[in-house]
């Protein structure tokens, strides 16, 4: 709470040395009467008249207060920010095929991995639009463009492996389908960012063709390849042994073509080996994809005088109607 006029407050000191000096002046002034006998007086006690009588000063002391703070024009303040430019439009489109459980990026598999990295990169776009395609051997909308991070991060949560049913690695249809999304888009600057560990080996769209797409509706795209070179172990459930590690020497990722897909759209080829370089490929993503948000700040204030006013209205008038029956001294 603020006050649109604080040296109204200072009445408040003014006030307290007041009553201050009017309470010692009437000590000083008080004659002592001494009676004779006072026994008869002591179990008489205060009449609830005399006591009323007693507590209408502060009544009205605290009226007065209660005016001086509304005369402050007390006021609660809300801030607010209004955005009058688009931010960047964003896909994120995740492998979430198999080899995705690849565990070279501990302590995490690689799907975890990217997914933890998206999360941080989202909560730092703050007035961008953002959606997520999902892939294996089918690609769909996990998330259409929003500005609804929350809900863009509830769904990253969500992502597993092989969520699409098919297994298999269709990037040209991962691209079709972000691509899609973006077609109607009418901000500056729209963006897709591919994370894949495999080559392509399904969809009806080959990936050079849809990333010449993407262009044409002047798409960039930022392909990031996952996964350490050589060996990694994955996961696989033996229905007689339970789930086990088996080593992969030689991984199937097709950097040539993603460094393709990305120069095609005039973006970058990244290479991720680990959880840290990532981190450190989304942070130069971040860094890349800059624009500049015209923001209206402002605060809207609401009064709150009235809060302090009414109850001293109600007080002094309350006052004055015991004055004028329950108290009022006889002629």
């Amino acid at each position: 709470m603020i006050f649109a006029h604080p040296y109204f407050l200072l009445l408040l000191i003014a006030l307290g040395i007041y009553i201050f000096i009017e309470r010692k002046f009437k000590l000083n002034k008080n004659t002592t009467i001494y009676l004779p006998q006072t026994e008869m007086f002591e179990s008489a006690g205060s009449t609830l008249r005399a006591k009323l009588s007693k507590m209408l000063v502060w009544i009205k002391v605290l009226a007065i207060a209660l005016i001086i703070v509304a005369l402050a024009r007390p006021q609660a303040g809300q801030n607010k920010e209004e955005v009058y430019n688009q931010g960047i439009d964003i896909m994120l489109v995740i492998d979430t095929s198999s080899s995705m459980q690849a565990l070279d990026f501990q302590p995490d598999d690689r799907l975890q991995a990217a997914k933890k990295v998206a999360k941080e990169f989202v909560k730092g776009r703050t007035y961008d639009r953002i959606g997520i395609v999902v892939f294996s051997g089918l690609a769909f909308t996990q998330c259409p463009l929003t500005i609804d991070h929350d809900a863009v991060l509830n769904f990253l949560d969500k992502i597993e492996t092989n969520m699409t049913g098919v297994d298999g690695t269709a990037i040209g249809s991962a691209i079709a389908t972000a691509a899609s999304r973006l077609k109607a888009s009418n901000a500056k600057s729209k963006v897709i960012i591919l994370v894949t560990d495999g080559r392509n080996n399904m969809g009806e769209i080959d990936p050079i063709s849809a990333s010449k797409a993407a262009l044409a509706l002047n798409i960039k795209i930022y392909s990031i390849g996952a996964g350490k070179p050589g060996e990694a172990l994955y996961p696989i459930d033996d229905p007689v042994f339970g789930r086990r590690l088996v080593k992969i020497e030689n991984q199937d990722l097709d950097e040539a073509t993603l460094a393709n897909i990305a120069g095609t759209t005039n973006g970058h080829y990244f290479r991720a080996t680990d959880t840290n370089s990532l981190s450190a490929i989304f942070k130069q993503i971040d860094n890349m994809e800059k624009t500049k948000i015209k923001a209206l700040k402002y605060t809207d204030y609401k009064e709150l005088f009235a809060y302090f006013l009414w109850p001293a209205l109600l007080l002094l008038l309350g006052s004055e109607f015991l004055n004028k029956t329950y108290l009022r001294k006889l002629p």
